[in-house]
């Protein structure tokens, strides 16, 4: 500090010789005599010797700097108060700072050395007006360039996470840093990453909106990618390798080797069945897996899991054979069956036919749901193949075995609907015990096209053994049978010529439908359809019908209604006939005129002769 007021002080001196020579050199004598300070010459203010100038231009050229506004310079912090730090940046005065503009360095001391930008070089008080915040904004934006152009790493500190990344502080600027370019395996946890200082690469900057991109997996894709190369040249199948876990899907796991990534798909995870990948590995797991295949180029591996372990049919024990009972639990249920796991890693298959003694089609979900624990026969065991067949109905003795004791044909028995088919129903008369009624043995009446229209899938049917064939496993049955045949007792009620009175129900193509009761019901032909006043019936219209044909054995009745005024006028005309024809008898001829004459003639005559 004394040295530079020694030069302060110099410094006003030379000004002070300059002011005075200047006006011997430009004026006339007389003029420099008239302006010209006794009092200074007096108090010992003479002319500078040269050598001094000289020596003072060199101290001036040594300490100060030669400042301009809006220049970056170096400065020296010389003092620190609660809320401000002095800056000396060799100026004629010092210049002021708050300490805000360093709150991203709370260790900053007295003799640090700080980057500052003049303002203003001398303000209205006289006051140098410094910036530090300004001056680090402009020097990290330089910094970044650079850094950026010549491709070289720089050091950042990561303040917060945003959406789809990190917010790092790179020399002062706010650099986005996205979620994709933090690692080169996918980052699950961002703020474990929040408040590190981490090393970077520039990799974009947009000189427009003065936005930076910079990446941290970029620094290390070089490295791996010189691992991955060195890794695959060594690949071969059956090598076994420690990787991580480095993610899950529902089809499998892809496991980091290193640089080099390879799959191991749900079927190789595990000898037994798993439903998802996550049930045998977790995230960041280290494990050792095998290779089990690659693609020509090593892009592509697939790794294997469970063969690193003892094939399970292998250690299965030689006591079991064809015919013995297992235990196990349902692991996977299909429309086909179910597949029971009776040791780790060994299944057999249930089919769903060998799940119930019935015939009819049922899924396997109405007999098993997935963990219920079984007991199952073994049906067939092939060892080489690794596959096994059960079945769970031969847990229960064939109820076949006494079908003609229990169900003999004639007898009566209720069952359950089951099934549809377009010629017939199934109904089960117990379990493992279905039989077929035919569509014609539904009614004895109704002429049923689909058996939906006569009854439920569910309901309960009352039913006749009709045949049974023990050894196809068949039986026949009837429904109609269970009731009398209504056929017997209308044939006399709707015989031929009877007439009965209904009303139109439905219109067809070529006539109406009558319904006479809920068993009959006949056809009226068009040409049959035509009233007494020449019109036609029509729906919901009541009339008197005769029946003009019944058959019983097909069951077909036809009905008329023009039939019953056509034989009405049948008869009228015949009695006409006959009325007309009585007339003609009872006219006199010129027969009975002649002997009505000859009669009287004769009695004129007994007359005369009286006399």
């Amino acid at each position: 500090m004394a040295e530079e007021k020694k030069v302060a002080e110099a410094v006003e001196t030379a000004e002070t010789v300059k002011q005075a020579e200047a006006p011997a050199q430009k004026q006339d004598p007389q003029e420099f005599l008239s302006n010209f300070d006794w009092e200074k010459y007096e108090e010992g203010i003479e002319k500078v010797d040269d050598s001094k100038l000289k020596e003072f231009e060199e101290l001036v050229a040594e300490n100060f700097v030669d400042t301009a506004d809006e220049e970056v310079v170096e400065g020296t912090v010389t003092h620190l108060t609660d809320r401000e730090a002095i800056i000396d940046i060799n100026a004629k005065s010092e210049g002021v700072i708050s300490l805000n503009e360093f709150r991203y360095n709370p260790d900053l001391k007295i003799g640090d050395k700080v980057e500052v930008l003049i303002d203003i070089r001398e303000d209205k008080s006289g006051q140098l007006v410094l910036s530090h915040r300004k001056a680090r904004t402009i020097k990290a934006w330089e910094r970044v360039n650079e850094a950026h152009d010549k491709e070289e790493v720089v050091t950042g500190f990561v303040k917060c996470r945003t959406k789809g990344g990190m917010i790092v502080d790179v020399f002062g600027i706010e650099a986005f840093l996205p979620g994709s370019q933090i690692d080169v395996k996918p980052i699950r946890d961002y703020d474990q990453y929040v408040g590190k200082t981490m090393e970077f690469k520039v990799v974009k900057i947009n000189q427009e909106f003065k936005n930076v991109v910079v990446s941290h997996k970029a620094l290390i894709e070089a490295d791996i990618e010189e691992q991955k190369k060195e890794i695959i040249s060594q690949l071969e199948k059956g090598q076994v390798l420690e990787g991580v876990v480095k993610n899950i899907t529902s089809y499998g796991v892809f496991i980091d080797l290193g640089g080099v990534d390879g799959l191991i798909h749900i079927t190789d995870l595990s000898w037994s069945r798993i439903n998802h990948p996550n049930e045998v590995v977790d995230l960041d797991q280290k494990l050792n897996v095998v290779i089990l295949d690659f693609d020509d180029n090593k892009s592509r591996i697939q790794l294997g899991l469970k063969q690193l372990e003892k094939h399970p049919w292998d250690a299965l024990g030689d006591e079991i054979k064809v015919g013995d009972k297992v235990k196990g639990k349902v692991v996977v249920i299909a429309d086909y069956g179910a597949f029971l796991e009776v040791a780790e890693g060994v299944e057999g298959l249930i089919h769903v036919s060998e799940m119930s003694w019935s015939t009819h089609l049922r899924s396997a979900q109405d007999f098993v749901k997935v963990g219920d624990e079984l007991e199952a026969v073994v049906l067939t065991l092939d060892r080489e193949d690794r596959k096994m067949s059960l079945g769970i109905k031969q847990l229960t003795p064939d109820p076949w075995t006494d079908i003609t004791t229990k169900y003999p044909v004639g007898s009566r028995h209720k069952g359950i609907v089951r099934n549809f088919t377009n010629f017939g129903v199934f109904v089960e008369l117990e379990e493992g015990i279905d039989g077929l009624i035919y569509i014609s043995d539904l009614s004895w009446t109704k002429k049923i096209k689909h058996p939906s229209e006569f009854v439920n899938v569910g309901d309960t049917l009352e039913v006749e053994v009709l045949e049974l064939d023990v050894d196809g496993r068949k039986l026949s049955l009837g429904h109609k049978q269970t009731t009398e045949n209504p056929w017997d007792k209308y044939e006399k009620e709707f015989g031929l010529d009877t007439v009965h009175k209904a009303a139109i129900t439905d219109i067809v193509d070529k006539g109406a439908i009558i319904e006479f009761n809920d068993d009959i019901t006949a056809f009226v032909p068009q040409r049959h359809m035509e009233k007494e006043d020449g019109k036609k019936l029509t729906r919901g219209e009541e009339a008197e019908f005769k029946i003009i044909e019944f058959n019983k054995e097909y069951k077909r009745v036809v009905a008329s209604h023009t039939a019953i005024f056509k034989a009405e006028e049948q008869r009228n005309v015949r009695a006409a006939k006959k009325k007309a024809a009585a007339a003609d008898e009872s006219k006199p001829t010129l027969g009975d005129a002649n002997e009505q004459l000859q009669a009287l003639k004769d009695k004129m005559e007994a007359g005369s002769k009286k006399k």
